[in-house]
């Protein structure tokens, strides 16, 4: 590289000398006015008097070398000069001064203010900037007054060879058909170089092949990748790596290269025929199987790709070309061959088959080098079967009359054992196809007959299904429809269509037509059979409706009176006789309801009931239901309360008399004792029976009774009331049947006249009483305040 720098350098110095000198030389040739034109800049300005003597000003000049040049990547040790500004009023005595502005000036180009010498003072760089645009003044040194209008320069950068070739888009992916032709273009890769294109052979590049050969060329100028051997085979290899190299300098020694590499992929086309591996295959199927059902494979391979590879597959010939069907699997590309019809080994035990294997995609360009197909052969023997029996007919179609009787012939189904062993056949009816079991079946002779009368009517066709089965096989069997048509006999009278009610105005005319009937059978009619209706003998002479047969299975009624009254009649019942004229000929009476209508002046029905003519008010039946039902929901509610207000709660306890927890009574004023007898009995504290045993309960039933407390006994008249109480309350906490509740009773009234008189202080204390009241010492404690009272009342008297 640096040799190639040094050359060019060289090269470079011998221009600008023989420039120098040429420009010299002009020089000396020249006259006064174009002094000017030497190789340092002129600033000066010129005046030129013209042949009339007028002054004639020139602009700034634009000469040819107005363009400085300075080599880039310059690394010497002192700066480099570019060139020298000089102005023709430079005398030399140092009063002029130069100055330097644009582009770098002051940083990377220096002036000498006083010679004009112009320096490079940094190395430069072409490809980051070619060129500098300055411009030069000469200025008075003391007054720094321009002594010439600026001039405008430009320093170039000489390019050198620095920079090498490069592919700025590499690497590349390329594709090209196998069996290409020689030369055909693969691809075009393209390498830059930053150096100056029009200085030299700097960018001058040139393209080369250093991997990739004999397979592929390059052209040194475009860079175009071309084929360079034919028939190249994708089946035998795919894949190429290719390097292409850049070299500057016109590919000469001393220049700069960059390298890329490209990947090169053949892409397939239909060059391969198919090809089978074997030309013989060997099959097997038995004769048992389905059509549908697979009976082999075989594949014909193409070593092509996508659809140059697809294969299509064709029986050609072969005595099984009516027997068996081929297909292919899109995924496997395999040719499936399948039953087409059955096979029976009893019949024929081998076929032959010709398959042939196409490339459905050929390509015209190598069409010279097919046929792009092959053919195999392909021997099926078929294996022998445990088969089921056989049916002679796919189905079987039968008729029995009507009514019939039981045991009547119907038809006869027949199957045969197709195996060597001709097995007998055992025929059944399954139960599911015939659950009522109207028919039965020979098991040997497969004769089928009925069990009882069949009914048209009821069940027109009877689709049943029988099986045969061989006796002593493995329990094959093999299944038959048979359907049985019940034959229609006439056994069905006619009747009306339809049961509507004929509605008739009271003023209807005499003649209109108020009804068309017509006719139904459950059988079936026969061809051009009609319906005759007539009215019945017992009312054929009726003087208010007729019928006319319009002998197309229809009647029409007519009115023959005029005057009708619901009020008299009104419903009419009319008779009417249908004859189907069948065979045997069937007939039905059937009754026509007529109700006569209140109507309008225009016919319109107003009402058909006699409710109008029985409520004055008017009411509906409706109306008057919906009344009734109110009130005897009103009278249930009421009777209901009513009852539940008088129901009483039974005790749970029965006392012998009363439990008088039942009567829970608060009285303001005090009683009179024992002849108190409206609340309650005080003898019922008394009662020696009621506190020595145990009252019966109605809630529970006592498992144990208690016997007598021993200690306890008969409580006589005179009662100690502490004792007793205290006796109850230990017979309430021990008592496993009393109720979970406490009982409360309240004693307001003591009654007038009491032994006892009132347990009130209130008025004892004023009240003189000739009582003895020393016996409540006896009481206890409890009573012990009342004893002190009245017994310190008593001591007190006493002592007066």
């Amino acid at each position: 590289m640096w040799e190639g720098l040094r050359l060019q350098v060289f090269f470079l110095c011998l221009g600008a000398a023989l420039w120098s000198a040429a420009a010299a030389s002009t020089h000396r040739g020249s006259g006064p006015r174009e002094r000017s034109h030497r190789r340092h800049l002129s600033l000066h300005k010129h005046r030129e008097r013209g042949k009339e003597g007028q002054v004639l000003h020139r602009s700034k000049r634009g000469w040819v070398w107005n363009q400085f040049f300075v080599i880039e990547e310059y690394t010497g040790p002192d700066p480099v000069l570019v060139g020298r500004l000089h102005s023709d009023v430079d005398s030399g005595d140092g009063n002029i001064k130069y100055i330097l502005s644009g582009e770098g000036a002051g940083t990377i180009f220096v002036i000498d203010d006083k010679t004009g010498n112009i320096h490079a003072t940094k190395t430069l760089d072409r490809e980051e900037q070619a060129q500098y645009t300055l411009t030069a003044q000469a200025v008075a040194r003391d007054t720094n007054k321009p002594l010439e209008p600026p001039s405008e320069f430009i320093v170039k950068v000489q390019d050198i060879n620095d920079n090498p070739p490069e592919f700025l888009h590499g690497p590349y992916y390329a594709r090209v058909a196998e069996m290409s032709n020689v030369g055909t273009s693969v691809i075009k890769v393209t390498a830059t170089d930053a150096d100056d294109p029009t200085y030299g052979n700097s960018a001058r590049l040139v393209y080369s092949i250093l991997q990739g050969q004999p397979y592929f060329s390059v052209e040194p100028q475009t860079g175009i990748i071309r084929t360079a051997l034919p028939n190249m085979d994708r089946e035998a290899r795919q894949e190429y790596d290719v390097v292409i190299q850049a070299k500057d300098m016109g590919g000469h020694m001393g220049g700069l290269s960059g390298t890329t590499q490209v990947k090169i992929t053949l892409t397939d086309v239909n060059d391969n025929p198919p090809k089978f591996a074997q030309g013989v295959y060997a099959m097997a199927v038995s004769e048992d199987k389905v059509p549908g059902e697979e009976v082999g494979r075989l594949k014909a391979r193409d070593p092509d790709l996508a659809e140059n590879g697809m294969v299509d597959y064709r029986i050609l010939d072969g005595d099984g070309m009516n027997l068996f069907e081929i297909t292919k699997d899109s995924e496997t590309q395999e040719a499936v061959i399948k039953l087409k019809k059955p096979v029976d080994f009893e019949t024929k035990r081998s076929y032959t088959l010709k398959v042939e294997a196409t490339n459905p995609h050929v390509d015209p360009r190598f069409a010279a080098w097919g046929p792009y197909k092959d053919t195999t052969i392909v021997k099926i023997s078929v294996e022998d079967a445990d088969e089921p029996p056989i049916f002679m007919a796919p189905s079987y179609n039968f008729e029995v009359e009507e009514n019939a009787p039981a045991g009547t012939l119907v038809g006869r189904v027949h199957a045969k054992d197709t195996d060597i062993m001709n097995n007998p056949i055992r025929y059944m009816i399954p139960r599911y196809t015939d659950l009522e079991e109207f028919f039965t079946i020979n098991t040997e002779d497969g004769i089928i007959k009925t069990t009882r009368p069949l009914d048209r009517e009821a069940q027109a066709w009877h689709n049943i299904s029988v099986s045969a089965a061989e006796i002593g096989g493995h329990h094959q069997d093999a299944k038959v429809r048979v359907n049985i048509k019940v034959k229609d006999v006439n056994d069905n009278a006619p009747e009306f269509a339809t049961q509507n009610e004929v509605l008739v105005c009271e003023n209807v005319n005499p003649g209109k037509l108020i009804e068309t009937v017509s006719a139904t059978d459950k059988d079936e009619m026969a061809h051009r059979q009609h319906f005759h209706f007539s009215l019945a003998p017992e009312v054929a002479n009726n003087h208010s409706f007729s019928l006319k047969d319009n002998r197309d299975s229809t009647a029409s009624i007519f009115v023959i009176r005029k005057g009708f009254s619901r009020l008299s009649q009104d419903v009419y019942h009319l008779p009417i006789e249908i004859n189907d004229n069948g065979v045997p000929p069937m007939s039905s009476t059937n009754t026509l309801i007529i109700r006569v209508c209140s109507c309008d002046s225009k016919d319109t029905i107003l009402s058909c009931n006699v409710e109008p003519f029985i409520l004055s008010a008017g009411l509906s039946t409706g109306a008057l239901i919906a009344i009734l039902a109110c009130i005897v929901i009103l009278l249930a509610i009421v009777v209901l309360f009513v009852a539940l207000r008088r129901q009483k709660k039974e005790p749970l306890i029965v006392f012998e008399e009363e439990d008088i927890r039942e009567n829970i009574i608060t009285y303001d004023d005090e009683g009179g004792g024992e002849e108190d007898t409206e609340a309650f009995d005080i003898a019922t504290l008394q009662n020696p029976d009621g506190a020595n045993g145990f009252l019966p309960r109605k809630d529970i039933k006592p498992e144990l009774q208690y016997p007598m407390r021993p200690g306890l006994r008969p409580i006589g008249n005179s009662v100690d009331v502490d004792d007793f109480i205290k006796t109850r309350i230990s017979d309430a906490d021990n008592d496993p049947t009393a109720p979970p509740y406490d009982s409360i009773q309240i004693y307001g009234y003591e009654g007038r006249g009491s032994i006892a008189g009132s347990l009130s202080s209130l008025e004892s204390v004023t009240t003189d009483s000739d009582l003895d009241y020393d016996y409540l010492q006896s009481w206890g404690p409890r009573f012990k305040k009342l004893a002190d009272l009245y017994g310190t009342k008593d001591s007190a008297d006493d002592n007066s």
